[in-house]
């Protein structure tokens, strides 16, 4: 079992990806915002981060520049993004675009897993 957290500013795309994680035994936590996960990650520890790139107040380039600066610089990060080209260029363990099969993201999950 899993740490995640899931930074995306899109209510129901969080709650979908919660959903999903949690039926396969993962633990989920969920941030509303860049700025909201970067705070929670200051408190916590994840073994996984999934990241929306496109939000408003921080960005996920700007997350994951943070993550990788950081103490948890080693924790493997899952980009996520319905603009796709903003994926490529982003220091990620692996990428998503949205639309995406919920089963792909578990199974990205479970090969990030240590």
């Amino acid at each position: 079992m899993a740490r995640i957290l899931v930074i995306d500013d899109e209510p129901m795309i969080s709650s979908l990806i919660n959903t999903a994680l949690t039926k396969y035994g993962e633990t989920v936590q969920t941030a509303s915002s860049g700025m909201d996960g970067l705070k929670m990650l200051e408190d916590s520890t994840y073994d996984i981060i999934v990241t929306d790139m496109r939000m408003p107040d921080v960005d996920g380039a700007s997350v994951i520049t943070h993550i990788r600066r950081s103490r948890h610089a080693a924790t493997p990060v899952i980009g996520i993004s319905g603009t796709p080209w903003l994926l490529e260029k982003a220091d990620c363990n692996a990428v998503l675009p949205k639309p995406f099969p919920l089963k792909e993201l578990v199974d990205t999950v479970n090969s990030l897993k240590c």
